[in-house]
C-alpha cells in the first residue's frame, strides 16, 4: 500500500477544502470593473440572462440560472450541444448569454461564438484563460482560473467548478440588490416553500369560517354552546354582543376553570365565564404574525374580525400546522 492510499480521508478532505478555499480568496482579489460591467449588460438587458456550459460547468450554469432566476433575472440554461442542434432558436439579440468554461476552448462553446455574434447576443465569459477564444470573442470576461484543481490529478473540475459557483452567486446577490429585490419578491418565487407561506399566506387564507367557526350570543347557555363547538370540531366559541360585535371568547380552559370553581355552570350565560375582549387579527394580516400570537400569548384560538369588530373567522393552532408554519 503507497503513502498515498495510507492517507486518511479527512486529511485529503482538508486539504480539498483548503485548495479550495485559496481559489475562492484569489478570486475575491480579482473582482472589480470587469463584474460591474458584466452587472450592467444583464441589468440594462431587456431579455433573459442564458447560462450555458459543457460538463460539470454546465451543472453549475444550470444552478447558477435557477439561482437567477429566484432572485430577480428570468434565466433559463441553454446546453451548448443541444444549442447545435435547433436550439439556438431560444437566443433572441435581446438576451445576455454567460457561458462557462474553464479552458475557454470547449469544441460545443467554441463552436457557438460566431452564431452568438450573428444573432446579437451580448457575451459573458466565466473563464480560467483570459487569452481563449472564449475568452476574446466575450463582450465582458470574468476570470475564474485557479491555481491548481483540489484533485491531486489535477484533472477533475474541482477548484474550478468552485469559483465558477462563487462567481455566480455573486452576480446572482449583486443584481438582487442592484434591482431592491425584497423578501416579498423572493417568498413570490417560493410559494411552496416555508419562506413563501410565511410572507405570502394570510389569515383569510386559513381561518376558519361559516359552520367551522361557532358564533354564539351572549347570553346563550354554555351547554349549548358545547354543542356548537362540539358540532364545529373547533376548541372555542367566539360570543358576540347583542349588536353582533365581539364581546369574548369561550374555551375548554375557560370550562376547566369554572368547573373547578363550583359553580352551576351548564346553565349559566356564557358571558359569565367566557374570557372578555380576547387578542383578535384581521384577515388581511399574515398568518405568520397569528402565529407568532399564538406564541406569545400562549393561547390556541384567534378570533378573527372585521373593521368594526364583527368575528369573521377563526384562528386555532392546528390550522398554522396544516398549513405548515409550525
Amino acid at each position: 500500500m503507497t503513502r498515498a492510499q495510507r492517507r486518511r480521508p479527512s486529511t485529503s478532505a482538508r486539504r480539498v477544502i483548503r485548495i479550495e478555499c485559496d481559489a475562492l480568496r484569489a478570486l475575491n482579489s480579482r473582482l472589480g470593473t470587469c463584474f460591474d460591467e458584466a452587472c450592467g449588460l444583464i441589468l440594462r438587458s431587456k431579455g433573459r440572462t442564458v447560462l450555458t456550459g459543457m460538463g460539470k460547468p454546465g451543472f453549475i450554469a444550470q444552478k447558477i440560472s435557477a439561482t437567477l432566476s429566484s432572485t430577480g433575472t428570468p434565466s433559463l440554461f441553454l446546453h451548448p450541444a443541444e444549442a447545435l442542434h435547433g436550439d439556438l432558436g431560444r437566443l433572441t439579440r435581446e438576451d445576455v448569454l454567460v457561458a462557462l468554461s474553464n479552458s475557454g476552448r470547449t469544441e460545443e462553446i467554441v463552436k457557438l461564438l460566431p452564431l452568438i455574434k450573428k444573432i446579437g447576443v451580448r457575451l459573458i465569459a466565466l473563464t480560467g484563460d483570459r487569452r481563449s477564444p472564449l475568452a476574446r470573442h466575450a463582450d465582458v470576461a470574468l476570470d475564474v482560473s485557479v491555481r491548481k484543481e483540489a484533485c491531486p490529478l489535477n484533472l477533475a473540475p474541482t477548484a474550478s467548478t468552485t469559483a465558477m459557483l462563487a462567481m455566480g452567486d455573486a452576480l446572482a446577490v449583486a443584481l438582487l440588490e442592484l434591482r431592491g429585490f425584497r423578501a416579498e419578491d423572493f417568498a413570490f418565487y417560493h410559494p411552496g416553500g416555508s419562506l413563501g407561506k410565511k410572507l405570502l399566506l394570510k389569515v383569510s387564507d386559513i381561518m376558519r369560517t361559516g359552520k367551522a367557526n361557532p358564533v354564539v350570543p351572549h347570553r346563550m347557555p354554555v351547554e349549548d354552546v358545547l354543542y356548537r363547538i362540539t358540532g364545529a370540531r373547533a376548541g372555542s366559541a367566539t360570543v358576540v354582543d347583542a349588536r353582533g360585535r365581539l364581546a369574548g371568547i369561550f374555551t375548554d380552559g375557560d370550562l376547566r376553570r369554572h368547573l373547578r370553581s363550583g359553580q352551576t355552570l351548564l346553565h349559566a350565560p356564557v358571558n359569565r365565564v367566557m374570557t372578555a375582549d380576547p387578542v383578535t387579527i384581521t384577515p388581511d394580516r399574515l398568518a405568520a404574525e397569528a402565529l407568532e400570537i399564538l406564541r406569545t400569548r400562549r393561547i390556541d384560538e384567534l378570533p378573527v374580525v372585521d373593521g368594526k369588530k364583527r368575528p369573521v373567522g377563526l384562528i386555532d393552532v392546528q390550522d398554522l400546522l396544516k398549513a405548515g408554519l409550525v
